[in-house]
């Protein structure tokens, strides 16, 4: 990460000029590389993020996002919320001493979102980003128990699949850098920062999650006065 930001802040250095940006495409495209990383879990994800905007004016744009990422992680005890815990202090006095309980599962996240983008032009050919991150995120989950006793465990908790989903809101804010290279084309990177509380019938509390995205982005349209 730290070596992604430094090419960054040098490619800014080497391209940049105190001027007015000539043009201004009326729409802009993004689609690359991203990750989305939720600490309490644990639950790094690799996947894509794709960006569809409009250019209302130079400084503010309209536009929708999408991305999905894949990942794995595992539950253990203080994951859970009290009520789920209580039901599982019957089983857990059981466990020989110092064992633990550990859950692994797999995980597709999907974000929606659709709002403002505020655009700092001050530069000739970069771009400074800066906007709410308000949407949805939908999460599905397949446990993979490693053993009869975990077995019995998620059967309980999520049925004989193993298998469940939720759906909520998230919130947070995000900002970036789009390098424009060539009229048309460029490099984008941005950062987002969200909170969001799914699966609250058996996790404990919402979480927070920071979401990495880098490729390239596309201005194209008539020139926004």
């Amino acid at each position: 990460m730290r070596r992604i930001f430094l090419g960054v802040v040098v490619l800014v250095l080497s391209v940049s000029a105190f001027a007015q940006q000539d043009y201004v495409g009326r729409f802009n495209a993004f689609g690359g590389y991203s990750f989305l990383d939720s600490p309490k879990l644990n639950l790094f994800e690799n996947g894509f993020d794709g960006t569809f905007g409009v250019n209302i004016k130079r400084w503010i744009a309209f536009g929708f996002d999408f991305s999905i990422f894949t990942g794995g992680s595992s539950l253990v005890p203080s994951d859970l919320n009290p009520a789920t815990q209580q039901q599982l202090a019957p089983i857990l006095v059981l466990l020989p001493p110092g064992a633990t309980l550990s859950v692994p599962f797999d995980a597709r996240t999907s974000t929606y979102a659709i709002g403002p983008q505020i655009n700092i032009r001050k530069l000739k050919k970069v771009t400074f980003l800066v906007r709410p991150a308000l949407g949805a995120l939908h999460e599905d989950v397949t446990a993979k128990p490693k053993d009869p006793l975990t077995a019995a465990i998620v059967g309980g908790l999520l049925g004989p699949t193993g298998k469940t989903s939720s759906t909520a809101t998230f919130y947070g804010f995000g900002g970036g850098v789009d390098i424009f290279l060539k009229k048309h084309v460029g490099l984008r990177v941005t950062a987002d920062f969200v909170h969001f509380a799914i699966f609250q019938s058996f996790l404990n509390g919402g979480r927070n999650a920071v979401r990495f995205s880098i490729g390239p982005t596309f201005q194209f349209g008539g020139n926004v006065q």
